[in-house]
């Protein structure tokens, strides 16, 4: 017998109390502030959001990575209010409290690298790589840092000098000095032919042609791009640019915020290239729905910002520090790592499919469930399927599937479901992402029959 379906749709999509929640939206909130979809949340469970409206959706973004344990654990509301009936706020910086070490313990254990570890606790992504810049340069003594296009670290000074695409910068300059940048190991869209070594010359390369490598702090790159569409470097790339770095004295710092939590079916993506990284950053998932950061690194180099030179209000909130527990222990008790593969693997056998069927799709890509399709208009060209791509998400969320695009030139298909959706509910998905692909590329193919 068929599962009765999560989907459930019963007035237009937005409906009427969305749209008019819209409409507040635009009279109080600045423009700048996005939407992915028009639709406004009243309440979520495991992998399903419910609108102002009464409409079920199933959800293929997870607050853009932030619930690979899914909405509400259970596991992690219990322990939030646990904390709270505790008390609420009183500040690492004034008197410590035990949670927030127990949560460095365990994200020094967890890291790649067998080597003594110490981890400083922040709110958001973007204050992790702020601060993970701020150790390197005090350790090395030097103020250069070398990061890759295509690349999202953040937006607030340094992590967005540091990240790539021009439209979250624009009008902002002038950007923090002394960051340099050069082309990730994007095989779908470099020279045919490409290699793990030949992609890690652009980084000696960069010796010559934009800094000194003795005036280098650090090189920050992201395991798997994430805003810049999911790109998964070959093999051997990290090993080969790690090397390059220790030759040199440079810090290599993982920027693990969408990838990391178990996301791509390892703690961290780092583990799939056997790359121990000097430092990594970590958010999103970490704090299971609440705001928490971290930067992981070797103790030496954690050590070398004098004492005073790192910290703030709320960074390590007890709250978030409860809901990183109870994260960890859902991740390892409930396999999610393995359930993370297992997704990857059904989302790959699908999309495979449609590439076969469909020109649109032009590259399939990911690590276990951190997955995505790119899209193009010419398989030979490879242009940009931006307005296709587009008009796939308006489909999925009219169709009860909330799902995010991605990619420098926005013509990439992402998958960041939480990780304890089953695999009813997944092909569900899948289903109407499907209908979306066939849709768009049918109309596509109509406007050419009749161009």
């Amino acid at each position: 017998m068929k599962n009765k379906k999560t989907i459930e749709l019963r007035t237009e999509i937005p409906g009427p109390k969305s749209r008019e929640l819209m409409e507040r939206r635009k009279a109080a909130v600045p423009r700048g502030q996005y939407h992915a979809t028009p639709i406004f949340a009243r309440r979520a469970e495991g992998a399903v959001i419910e609108d102002v409206d009464g409409n079920r959706f199933l959800d293929f973004a997870g607050g853009i990575g932030c619930l690979n344990m899914g909405h509400r654990a259970p596991g992690v509301v219990a322990a939030a209010r646990e904390q709270i009936d505790k008390f609420l706020h009183v500040c690492f910086s004034v008197t410590p409290y035990e949670s927030y070490v127990a949560v460095a313990e365990k994200l020094n254990a967890l890291a790649p690298g067998k080597f003594a570890k110490k981890t400083l606790l922040l709110n958001t992504g973007a204050e992790a790589v702020e601060n993970a810049v701020k150790i390197a340069r005090a350790y090395t003594k030097r103020p250069a840092v070398i990061c890759f296009e295509d690349a999202f670290h953040g937006r607030t000074l340094m992590a967005m000098s540091l990240t790539s695409k021009t439209s979250y910068k624009a009008g902002f300059g002038p950007f923090a000095s002394d960051v340099y940048r050069i082309p990730y190991a994007y095989a779908y869209r470099s020279a045919e032919g490409s290699t793990a070594e030949s992609f890690a010359r652009h980084l000696t390369d960069a010796f010559k042609r934009l800094v000194a490598a003795e005036s280098v702090a650090a090189v920050i790159a992201e395991p798997v791009l994430g805003e810049g569409g999911f790109v998964v470097p070959p093999k051997e790339y990290f090993a080969l640019l790690h090397e390059i770095c220790r030759k040199h004295g440079i810090l290599l710092i993982a920027d693990e915020v969408q990838s990391g939590m178990g996301r791509t079916g390892k703690w961290f993506a780092c583990e799939h290239f056997g790359l121990e990284p000097d430092l990594v950053v970590a958010a999103k998932s970490l704090g299971g729905g609440f705001p928490l950061a971290a930067v992981i690194g070797r103790a030496e180099i954690m050590d070398a910002p004098a004492a005073g030179g790192l910290g703030g209000t709320f960074t390590g909130h007890p709250v978030s520090c409860a809901a990183a527990l109870a994260t960890f222990e859902i991740i390892e008790k409930e396999g999610l790592l393995e359930r993370s593969t297992a997704m990857g693997k059904r989302f790959e056998a699908r999309a495979r499919e449609w590439q076969r069927r469909w020109g649109l799709v032009g590259d399939v890509r990911g690590l276990g469930g951190m997955c995505a399709m790119e899209l193009v208009r010419d398989a030979a060209s490879r242009e940009p399927a931006e307005e296709e791509t587009k008009a796939i998400a308006k489909y999925c969320y009219e169709h009860g599937l909330i799902m995010m695009t991605a990619g420098t030139f926005g013509n990439v298909v992402r998958i960041l479901a939480p990780l304890v959706m089953t695999e009813e509910e997944f092909d569900e998905g899948m289903d109407v992402l499907e209908e979306a692909v066939a849709s768009v590329a049918g109309s596509k193919s109509a406007m050419l029959s009749h161009a």
